[in-house]
């Protein structure tokens, strides 16, 4: 997602999106590390960069977590 959407959307709606993608990212993790498989390692990059979007975005709404 683009930070311009992020932005847009409200707390409640950060914060559950912020758990989808952190339960995501677990799974990809686990999904490389049974199959060896490097390629997925882009996929976990743009979770991890969207979790990082998402985290700054309640931070300067100064949304406690």
């Amino acid at each position: 997602m683009h930070t311009k959407d992020l932005r847009a959307l409200s707390n409640d709606s950060l914060k559950v999106k912020l758990q989808e993608l952190r339960l995501d990212a677990a799974v990809e993790k686990r999904n490389i590390t049974a199959t060896g498989v490097a390629s997925k390692k882009v996929k976990i990059r743009e979770i991890k960069r969207t979790i990082a979007q998402i985290l700054t975005i309640l931070n300067e709404r100064g949304v406690k977590l």
